[in-house]
Order: structure tokens, then sequence, then C-alpha cells
């Protein structure tokens, strides 16, 4: 899913501090012009392996080992050993045979897309995120409508870089003082393009996939009964706005595909607001069908389309948009840093009357300027919606091409250009709208939201203390559960596999035997406690240990993506599936409780998704130069997300106090 992680460094060309708004010039029609081609490592990425089915086997075995007892762990290993020496070895090696076929993709790459797809529950809450980008300190340029605009003319610079080949080629650098410079550049311009991701390995500098970039804009997910499709209209010169439930189809690129001038996108976008400042809120406000469970969703959507007025506009006009723009009213709520979670709630999820949740991009607009980007998540993981996103920040900061004070190119009666979708609604359609939005509104006012800013932990601290701020976070998580809670539950952390050619993710599984030893630990009454020093030294074992976990699984050495794979080969080839995976071991595991994602993003001031399973927690996380943050979702009833954020800032001041109180110590033995 989304949550996967990926820590990096980006190089971005310089921009001149004034900066040219020729429609038809470079520096206004192109993000970057990278002097490397966007797709220039994308040949010799290496292939995601396969892990041997020993050490998959192996690693299964010690994430479950800290959910249950020593007789479940004895059923367990024998269950374990039945599979490899049984199914699981005829299952490994079909799964070896069709990737030796199939050598231009991964193995996991089909049957994730599939997994998305096929899964019939409503997309907002189950799978679609929330990043909420920082604010614009200037107010001259946080007003919504010259915000959308910057924010629309950036994401087609963005889009029409990529389209050239111009945009910078995704790469991780170890050490970006070293490698992302104009001499790594240049070498990597003559390595031999077969060869060259190994080239830019010898730099301690690591090219990602970019496969999933081309599903950025133009996409969009149709829902079929049974598993649904993308499409893809690559060449679309409109974008989607919504607002009050609406629909307007706003050209933003021209009839040769360049970007139309700041003053004419700003006007346009402008006649949005006074069309429909003329007319009261939709009455059937669409977007709610796309909240709804997929396969209601697929007959809701085939009896529209069988009016071929509404099958030509939601194809052409909709589906096809390059991206949605949803501009809030004042109504849907404005931005409050002493009491975020309404704003967020609402951006996450909301009432969907002003939302399309099918396509792959939708920049979400309040009244105030809060800016965030809710995207479909079957087509691509975090790494290029967060690398979407941090590059619309940094553009839209650097010089905005329209402020409150910029001179508009009227647009009003410009039908061509601004076209409002008046759809044919009949009453069937009515009816499933206003039963979408009374099942869409229950789920989301049973979601509970809660933050936490902790300011005693953070980059700097962690730095002084030489700890592994991932790992740390982590490990508050697991002892804010087991002192809130009194137990251990499957928990899941998500890594990115883009290191290899169309990886998707691996999970990590955070908790472990060394986490589980060092809460008990921790939780013992003070007579019994151990010392801070030795606290300290299980602390850094948990680091060891969790360091070693997220490099297996940046690698392709994780195990939960290689048993999945293996079922799926055998639901796909017909034959039974294991044993293995009906065990309560891999019941439990998968049930994850504790699910969280972090993105470290100077532009992020926010991120969040719903729980996996209904009682469980969703976690956003990250760690910032002055607080840690989460931010943590739950059902009502189902799992109490404010004892768990409660106990989570306990469990923030006993691991400082652990912290603070060794590294006295150790200063006084010295």
């Amino acid at each position: 899913m989304f949550r996967a992680k990926v820590n990096r460094s980006l190089s971005f060309l310089s921009t001149n501090s004034s900066r040219t708004t020729t429609t038809h010039g470079q520096h206004y029609q192109y993000l970057q012009c990278s002097k490397l081609p966007t797709l220039y490592f994308q040949r010799s990425l290496p292939r995601l392996p396969i892990p041997r089915l020993d050490q998959t086997c192996q690693r299964f075995l010690a994430a479950v080992e800290p959910l249950l007892t020593p007789e479940e762990q004895a059923g367990t290993r024998r269950a374990v050993e039945e599979f490899r020496q049984g199914a699981g070895m005829e299952l490994h090696a079909r799964l070896q045979a069709s990737d030796a076929a199939n050598k231009h993709t991964s193995y996991i790459s089909q049957p994730w897309f599939d997994m998305y797809l096929a899964d019939r529950v409503p997309l907002p809450l189950n799978y679609n995120p929330l990043l909420v980008m920082k604010s614009d300190p200037r107010p001259e340029y946080q007003q919504q409508v010259v915000r959308a605009t910057n924010l629309i003319i950036s994401s087609l610079r963005f889009w029409r870089s990529l389209q050239a080949d111009l945009l910078e080629p995704e790469v991780y650098h170890m050490d970006a003082r070293k490698s992302d410079t104009a001499g790594y550049r240049r070498w990597m311009k003559v390595a031999p393009k077969a060869l060259a991701t190994y080239a830019s390995y010898a730099f301690k500098a690591f090219p990602l996939d970019m496969s999933q970039y081309s599903r950025l804009f133009g996409t969009a997910r149709i829902p079929r009964l049974g598993r649904d499709e993308l499409v893809q209209a690559p060449d679309s010169k409109h974008v989607l706005v919504m607002r009050r439930g609406h629909m307007y189809a706003v050209n933003v690129l021209d009839s040769s595909g360049y970007i139309e001038s700041p003053s004419v996108i700003l006007g346009r976008l402008r006649a949005v607001l006074r069309l429909d400042s003329e007319r009261e809120a939709a009455a059937v406000p669409l977007g709610v069908l796309t909240a709804s469970q997929r396969d209601e969703w697929a007959k809701n959507r085939a009896h529209f389309v069988s009016n071929p007025r509404n099958a030509d506009l939601l194809q052409s006009e909709v589906d096809a948009a390059l991206f949605c723009v949803c501009l809030d009213s004042e109504e849907d709520g404005v931005y409050d840093d002493s009491h975020q979670e309404p704003l967020l709630k609402h951006l996450l999820a909301g009432k969907a009357q002003n939302r399309w949740f099918d396509k792959s991009i939708s920049l979400l607009i309040s009244a105030d300027g809060t800016t965030a980007v809710n995207f479909e998540h079957s087509w691509g993981d975090g790494v290029a919606v967060l690398r979407y996103f941090n590059e619309l920040y940094r553009d839209t900061q650097r010089q905005p091409f329209v402020s409150t004070e910029s001179v508009h190119t009227p647009a009003e009666g410009d039908l061509a250009n601004v076209r409002p979708l008046d759809f044919e609604i009949d009453e069937a359609t009515r009816s499933a709208v206003a039963e979408a939005y009374a099942k869409n509104a229950a789920i989301v006012d049973g979601l509970d939201m809660h933050l936490l800013r902790y300011p005693h932990l953070n980059k700097p601290a962690c730095k002084q203390y030489g700890l592994s701020p991932d790992s740390i976070i982590q490990l508050s998580f697991q002892l804010a559960h087991r002192q809130a809670f009194a137990g251990y539950v499957g928990s899941y952390e998500s890594c990115s596999t883009s290191a290899f050619r169309h990886g998707r993710t691996e999970t990590m599984r955070p908790c472990t035997t060394a986490t589980r030893s060092f809460c008990e630990a921790l939780l013992q009454p003070a007579r019994s406690r151990p010392p801070a020093g030795e606290l300290r030294a299980m602390i850094d074992q948990c680091s060891r240990v969790h360091g070693q976990l997220t490099k297996e699984a940046a690698m392709g050495q994780g195990f939960d993506r290689h048993l999945f794979a293996l079922r799926n080969t055998a639901q796909r080839e017909g034959l039974p599936v294991p044993a293995l995976y009906e065990t309560e071991a891999y019941r439990r595991l998968n049930n994850n409780i504790i699910s969280t994602s972090t993105l470290g993003s100077d532009a992020l001031l926010a991120g969040s998704f719903g729980p996996v399973v209904r009682n469980g927690f969703g976690i956003g996380y990250s760690i910032q130069n002055d607080f840690a943050g989460a931010i943590v979702t739950t059902y009502r009833n189902q799992a109490d997300g404010k004892v768990f954020i409660d106990s989570l800032e306990s469990a923030f001041d006993k691991i400082c106090a652990v912290i603070k109180e060794s590294d006295s110590g150790s200063k006084e033995r010295k």
C-alpha cells in the first residue's frame, strides 16, 4: 500500500530568480530539463529477486514468535516445515518459472495490481491516503484560487517534463554531497545504458524504478463487477474541477499540448467560481458514488452510462481528465493548528460530495488555501506520489506564477474551455447517490482521529544520542500498545522495493522478539527493572534488528510478498491453498492491528490513512526537526485511539528517560 517509506535526496535544477512566463518558453513549459533522460536507468535496473524458500520460512517464524505462546510456536514450526518440504516447494518452483518467463517485470507486480483492483471495499479510508501540504506563508499566494492556479501550473510542468523525458531520474543518494553533482551526471551520461544502474552504484547512488510515473496523470480506476480496471488518457488537455458537488471540465493545455498562460488558467478557475455562485450546491453530487462498495458502484455506473449523454461526459471529461481539483467551500472547514482533526478527517474521507476518488490524483484545496493530495492507490505507491508532492511544493514556493494581484484573462461564457458537466439524472441514480451518501456518512462518522506532537523526541535529539529515528518510533508504538492493551499484535510497516524494476513494496514487521524483550523489561516494577544502561543496550539491539529487517525488505529479501505470491500462484493455477495460510500464526500476523506509514518530506504538514482492519490503528507518523508526530485513526467502539495516543505519549516519556539516564551515567563513568 501507500505506506512505502523512501528516504531520499533529490536533485533539482536551479531556476532563475525572474521566471519568464512566455507560454511556449522552456522555463515555463518544463519543471526540469534534466541532463539525463528520465528513464535513463530503467533498462538496467536489477530484477526483484525471489527469496529462497527456506529463508522465507525462517523469517516468517521469527516474525510470528513474539505473537505466539510456546505451544503455538511449536505447532507453527511443524506447519512451516510441512510447507517447506511439500506444497511450498512446488509453488516456489512454479513462481520461479513464471518469473523467468516474464523478465520485463517483477514477480509481485501483476498479483499486486490484481489484489488492489479485485478488492471490493470502498476506496476512502480503506485505500486512498492523504498527504497535506504545508501552507504558503505568504498570504498573496495562499488564497484558494491563486494557490489552485499555481498548483495546476506546477503539476503540468511536472507532467510535461515527464512526457518529454526531461524530469530528473529518481535516484536515492547515500551522500548527496558526493553523488548528487554535475560530475556524477557526466559520468552517468557516458556509461553504457545497459549498465548505467551498476555504474551509479559506484557513487553510492541508487536509481529507482519509475514505471509508475506514467500513471500519475490522466488515469482513472473504473468500477467493474469483480475486478476494476485502470484506463488512461495521457493526451488529455483538461482537468476536472469540482465545486460544491458540481463538476467542470477546464482546459489547461492548448490544442498543441502547451500549458496555457497563468492569466488564462487563473481566469478559467475564477469563471468556475462565478458559475458556481449562480446556482445551488449539487442536489445529486455524483462524486459520492465513488465512495461506494466497488460492486455497488459498478452496477450504478453501468446504469448511469446506459444514457449515451452521461456515458460520453463521464468517459471524455471525468475519466480522461489529467487530474482532479476539488475546490472546497467555507462550510467544509479550514485549517486550525490547535484543532486539526476536523479538517484532516474531511480531507481524508469527508462527505464525498466534492470528490472523485477514482482519479489517480486529486488536489484538495480548502477555502483558506490548505492543500492536500488524495490519491487512488492501485496504480502506484508513495515513491511517485511523494516525488510529485515535493516537486509541486518546491515549485510553488520558489516563484509562483500568479498572486492575488495578478490580472486574469476573463473566461465567462467560454464554454469551449470551461464546460459545466450537466448530466441527466434519473430517479435510480438519485436514489443510488442518496444511499451511497448515507453509507459513507455512517462509516466516516464512526472514524476517530487523534494527534500527538511530542517535542522531546526529534531529529536533533536522535542524532545527539545516536538513535535511529524510525526504530525509536516503531519501538514506541509497540510499548504503547503493550502497556495500554497488555499484548502484542500484528504490526505493519511498508518499505519500498523500487530499487528493482517494477518493484512495489515489502512488509516490515516491527514487532520483534527484541522489542518484546525491551517492553517487558521496561514495564517491570521499579525494584526488578534492569538499570538504564541495560535498557539502553536493549534499545540499541532493537535498532539493530529493525535496521536489518529494513535492509532485507528494501533488497527484496522480506517474506510477506513471497508468501503472498506463492498463495496467488496456487489460486491462479487451481491448486489447493497450503495449510500454512490457515494457521493461527499466519492469521494473527496478517491481522495488522498496528498499521504504520511515514513519509519524510519538508513539504508535508500531515499524512493520514484509515485502519486496515476494523479493530486496528492507522498510524501516520513523522519525525521533524522540532517534534515527533503521529496521527492515529480508529473506528469507534472497535479500537480506542485516545487510549493508544495517551499511551504513546507515555511510551515516548519512558524511552526518552531511559536514553537520558543512560547517557548521563555513561558520561559520569567517563
